[in-house]
């Protein structure tokens, strides 16, 4: 058997590609889906080098969407969604509208059709979620009254592109003449027939999938198998998929989305979605990269106005539509804009109706491209466009508070208003612990967690949880780190700990730092940047144990 084939060198240089380029763009401090789509213009057919077979890599990237589709619905809420909605379904759907007319105003300036504006428009009006909620729990903002709005807005995008989804094939078959030239009437036969089939893919899935699916992952759990259960799901993923498009007739990404909501509403979802996470997001770096190799970089240069014009519909036009809804609806500047400068990028929809647009022929490749090139420039320069928004917002807020204490502390006389609370970095199994424990003891802390699952066990115990990288001075500030006493940190790794205790230092001089380390070279580490004492579990078993035996010992000797 020859060790070149094509599907494994796609494999191979798609993935090391992708890993040096987005390991390039996590050390400039840009999110890695910009190397990701950067690594396919590399292996691209425009780039000089090894081109990958654009073919396999097209296919590869279908799994890519049904399991970022999967996700989506997994993860997909209802309940969050109807807690924002007076505000996040008539914005998105406005915002929408705003974006769409602005990408077929460009269209129809560069000679497009109709229709082709119609699908440009679309790809331009949708965010990505994958960068959102990446830069809402940077900012420890996803549960926050702004970033529910946020997310439940791009709820709401996501469901529109769905649906359009659906319909862009009944659309294309109607203006190929397939079904005669009835005009309106055809067209309405058509889109009637779309929906019925859709509608009927839907009663299937809340009739027996609502069912059939929850009960074989109850069954798989009951057998002890970890290994089964992955695969389940991942049968339950690609299975759906599959079987919609075969037996209904609708897309791959509906049927992946549903099957991921309906897996969401079980007790199982969270593992459901730990077991998979590796190899969706495998497969999703795959996706990204076969969207770069569809990108011409001759846009660039062929067409700079009309690039300028897209990235300015999508980090500007859709950016101020957003800006002026939100404030319509009442809601304060700071919202206003951390929604607006949250929706300022597009992504994976955005790819996944281009590829649909010119694959039936409604939209040019020069449409794609311009679409393309306008979205890794937007994510190239939506980090820093965010950080820029919220460190002022912060900044502002942050005087503000300074200022209060101030007032408080001349009114109270000297520090006794100030404020004594605990810091706890990490919510684990020993952060837990640490936090049920100064709850017992009547302790005010604040706890700063990476993982939204995990972070949601500290609500109703801490007196604030923030879900983001405690690495950010932004994310310590709005702990009230310049007024903490103490700063635990309960993350495993020594070295990242190190980095957290190093910015809380600047932050606080006075501030009392106790950390845990798995080895003497990272207790070395913590305590030259700053930690006050560093726990070693190893040492503090060991330690514990001899005390122990020399109780036992003596006790021997007594009796």
């Amino acid at each position: 058997m020859p060790h070149h084939t094509p599907l494994i060198a796609t494999l191979v240089v798609g993935l090391v590609a992708a890993f040096l380029m987005g390991a390039l763009a996590q050390r400039l401090r840009i999110t890695p889906l910009a190397g990701y789509l950067l690594a396919g213009v590399v292996v691209g057919p425009f780039t000089p080098g090894y081109v990958a077979d654009t073919a396999i890599a097209a296919e590869l990237a279908e799994l890519g969407v049904i399991l970022l589709m999967f996700g989506v619905g997994l993860h997909f809420s209802l309940r969050d969604l109807m807690s924002v909605r007076r505000i996040a379904v008539p914005g998105a759907l406005v915002q929408i509208g705003v974006a769409t007319g602005l990408g077929m105003a460009l269209s129809y300036a560069l000679g497009w059709t109709i229709v082709a504006g119609l699908v440009f428009g679309l790809a331009l009006s949708v965010a990505s979620t994958v960068v959102l909620l990446r830069a809402l729990e940077s900012r420890g903002l996803v549960e926050t009254e702004r970033g529910r709005i946020a997310v439940g807005w791009l709820i709401v995008e996501d469901l529109a592109m769905v649906l359009a989804l659906v319909l862009l094939p009944a659309l294309a078959q109607f203006l190929s003449g397939a079904d005669g030239t009835g005009g309106g009437a055809a067209l309405l036969q058509v889109l009637a027939l779309t929906i019925l089939k859709v509608a009927g893919f839907v009663a299937f899935m809340l009739v027996v999938g609502k069912r059939v699916i929850p009960w074989v992952l109850h069954w798989v759990v009951h057998t002890g198998s970890r290994e089964l259960f992955r695969l389940a799901v991942l049968a339950i993923a690609l299975g759906v998929a599959f079987g919609a498009a075969l037996l209904f007739g609708v897309s791959f990404a509906l049927g992946a989305f549903f099957a991921g909501m309906i897996l969401g509403e079980t007790r199982l979802s969270q593992r459901a979605a730990e077991e998979t996470l590796p190899l969706r997001d495998a497969f999703a770096v795959l996706f990204f990269v076969s969207v770069g190799m569809l990108f011409d970089p001759g846009v660039v240069t062929e067409q700079p106005l009309a690039l300028a014009a897209t990235v300015a519909i999508i980090m500007v036009g859709k950016s101020l539509a957003a800006y002026a809804i939100v404030r319509a609806f009442g809601h304060a500047d700071a919202t206003a804009f951390t929604v607006s400068a949250s929706l300022a990028q597009i992504g994976e929809f955005s790819f996944i109706l281009a590829g649909l647009g010119v694959g039936l022929g409604l939209l040019p490749e020069e449409g794609r491209d311009l679409i393309l090139a306008g979205a890794i420039i937007s994510i190239l320069l939506h980090p820093f466009m965010f950080a820029k928004v919220e460190d002022r917002r912060a900044a502002a807020k942050t005087a503000a508070s300074a200022a209060d204490r101030a007032a408080r502390q001349a009114a109270e006389g000297g520090d006794a208003a100030r404020a004594d609370h605990v810091v706890l970095v990490g919510y684990g199994r020993v952060g837990r612990l640490i936090g049920e424990g100064l709850k017992t003891r009547g302790r005010r802390f604040v706890v700063i967690e990476e993982e939204r699952d995990i972070a949601a066990a500290a609500q109703g115990v801490a007196e604030q949880v923030i879900v983001a990288n405690a690495a950010d001075p932004a994310v310590l500030v709005q702990t009230g780190i310049d007024h903490a006493t103490k700063l635990l940190i309960a993350i495993p790794e020594g070295f990242e700990a190190g980095e957290i205790a190093e910015r809380a230092r600047e932050l606080n001089p006075e501030l009392a730092i106790i950390a845990r380390a798995h080895s003497d070279a990272e207790v070395a580490h913590l305590v030259s940047l700053g930690a006050h004492h560093v726990v070693m579990g190893e040492r503090e078993i060991a330690d514990r144990m001899l005390d122990l035996a020399a109780q036992l010992r003596h006790e021997a000797k007594v009796a």
